[in-house]
């Protein structure tokens, strides 16, 4: 399992090092076993789908391990899971809505903490996906940055499964000229498929499960 890990990440690293990005490696689907081979080739980045599914994880992690890794929830994040959420995760990528960000401020100020977060931007215009339409982020922009217990790093996207590359690239630069445009730092975009394309286009975050661990 080890050499697998080890050979995946050479292989990715061979494209995306010249990029520098994060890689955020999804554990959402891989046992703690699996997690822990993946930091030891130097991944340190855990991104989850479900809150109580990686806090189960994370306290089977040994403290060598959780000391030094960032965690990240790229799922979405339904309200009543958010008190357990905030603290939990270094970043959370899902945010797509001022109620959802204002109630995760609220939860923050309680800890006494900043929450890193993200927000989700639905571009393709998916309808089974979260995530706001780019014409409302400025608007969502704004308001989030008057909460004071909540850190807006950059944007995310999900893209949609296709082979289309032109599609991809298209919405993948619409993302970057957006972060741009609102001097965001982060850009969480590109999974196993399509992080190619997503790193030429200004990803600084790619999420990669199937083939890192695969």
């Amino acid at each position: 399992m080890y050499a697998k890990i080890s050979n995946n990440l050479n292989r990715i690293l061979t494209f995306a090092n010249k990029f520098n990005p994060t890689i955020i490696a999804v554990s959402k689907y891989y046992t703690v076993n699996e997690m822990r081979e993946a930091f030891k080739v130097g991944l340190n980045n855990f991104g989850e789908n479900r809150v109580l599914d990686a806090i189960e994880k994370i306290n089977l992690l040994e403290e060598e391990i959780t000391s030094k890794s960032h965690y990240h929830l790229i799922g979405h994040l339904q309200s009543n899971k958010v008190k357990k959420a905030v603290g939990v995760f270094d970043l959370i990528h899902s945010v797509d809505s001022l109620k959802l960000a204002v109630e995760i401020d609220g939860i923050a100020k309680q800890k006494n903490i900043v929450q890193n977060i993200l927000v989700q931007v639905n571009n393709a215009g998916e309808e089974q996906k979260s995530g706001i339409a780019p014409s409302q982020l400025e608007e969502l922009i704004e308001k989030i940055k008057m909460l004071q217990n909540v850190e807006l790093k950059g944007l995310m996207t999900i893209a949609p499964l296709t082979d289309d590359e032109a599609y991809l690239r298209k919405l993948f630069c619409e993302m970057r000229e957006l972060k741009e445009k609102f001097h965001l730092k982060e850009l969480s975009m590109g999974m196993s498929n399509d992080y190619k394309i997503a790193l030429e286009e200004g990803a600084t975050m790619i999420r990669l499960g199937r083939t890192l661990f695969e």
